[in-house]
């Protein structure tokens, strides 16, 4: 039986190929507003919030983007990381990479993409413009921009970010620009809630098409957001306090992985290695199969079973990339 191109393997929709793969210099504006405005239009549907997986490299974007997902976002800590630099620094090197990841999801994602640029990666409002619009030029529908100073120096001014959005607006008007507010993790915030409701005003006023406020859990302060901000909120997916169905019944209308995915995989090839090596130890040699008479298979445990590990947390995996600070901190950031 000759299976169906339009559908997955599970029988669901398979989203419509990214109209980058077909571009042609007569259809390219239309193809680029219908990819803006598709993934504009996944941000306005009641009861059905976006979950929006976050990859770090083109191997899981495309996975996730055939698993069904209908839009794939990135992780700065994942994208950093796997080139060896810590996140949240500006650093040039990351741009790069960031930039170098966007060129080869163009066209390779059966759905549109939304690229973490961290604060921008330094420069003034034009500089972080320019790398809006390059995003753009290669397929991008969205950007994530956050108010968080490198290196943990605490909040932009707020003025200051505007002016960050509403250069992206004027240079890109159809690029959905994710107005991320740190206030959440940043300890030398003023008061959280109150402080993120003032921001979210002044960054929708300057043109954020969302507000993204991560490290937001309790229920009682996502409704608060979700009545104030006249913008689709978007909340990290915080493991263990949050399930999908409550977040939808709260009124969120995008949910991110962060950095979560990454940090799962790492936590993963490290537990299938070790029980891989613990196979070997009780007698079965690397790499052989239970049914085999082994003690274990890649990514299996002793018993067959799937490994997935302990996830570490984003402050260990800034430590593996060569950043500093707390090992155990922040286990939900992006």
């Amino acid at each position: 039986m000759t299976s169906d191109p339009r559908q997955h393997r599970d029988g669901t929709p398979r989203p419509a190929p990214h109209p980058a793969a077909s571009r042609t210099p007569d259809d390219g504006a239309s193809a680029a507003s219908a990819v803006f405005h598709g993934f504009r239009a996944l941000h306005h549907a009641p009861g059905r919030p976006l979950l929006l997986p976050n990859a770090w490299d083109s191997a899981s974007a495309v996975a996730l983007a055939n698993a069904g997902h209908p839009a794939i976002g990135t992780t700065s800590l994942g994208v950093a990381a796997a080139h060896g630099y810590p996140d949240g620094e500006g650093r040039p090197e990351v741009r790069a990479a960031t930039l170098a990841l966007a060129r080869r999801l163009a066209g390779r994602l059966p759905c549109p993409y939304t690229v973490d640029i961290e604060g921008g990666f330094g420069g003034g409002p034009g500089h972080v413009a320019d790398l809006a619009a390059e995003l753009a030029r290669h397929g991008a529908a969205g950007i994530n921009l956050e108010d968080g100073r490198p290196g943990g120096g605490g909040l932009q001014d707020p003025s200051r970010q505007a002016e960050l959005i509403a250069a992206v607006k004027e240079r890109t008007p159809d690029l959905f620009v994710n107005a991320r507010i740190d206030t959440h993790w940043l300890v030398d915030s003023p008061p959280p809630l109150s402080e993120a409701l003032a921001r979210a005003e002044v960054y929708v006023a300057a043109g954020a098409d969302g507000i993204f406020v991560p490290g937001v859990t309790a229920d009682a302060d996502i409704t608060v957001l979700v009545g104030a901000v006249a913008a689709p909120l978007n909340i990290l997916f915080a493991p263990g306090r949050h399930t999908v169905r409550r977040l939808a019944d709260l009124g969120v209308r995008r949910i991110s992985t962060g950095s979560l995915l990454f940090r799962t995989a790492l936590g993963a090839a490290c537990a299938a290695a070790d029980a891989i090596r613990a196979g070997a130890a009780s007698g079965g040699g690397p790499g052989e199969s239970p049914a085999d008479g082994g003690g274990a298979s890649p990514g299996y445990g002793v018993d067959g079973g799937p490994v997935y590990g302990e996830v570490p947390a984003y402050g260990e995996v800034q430590h593996l990339a060569g950043g500093g600070g707390d090992r155990s901190v922040g286990d939900d950031r992006p």
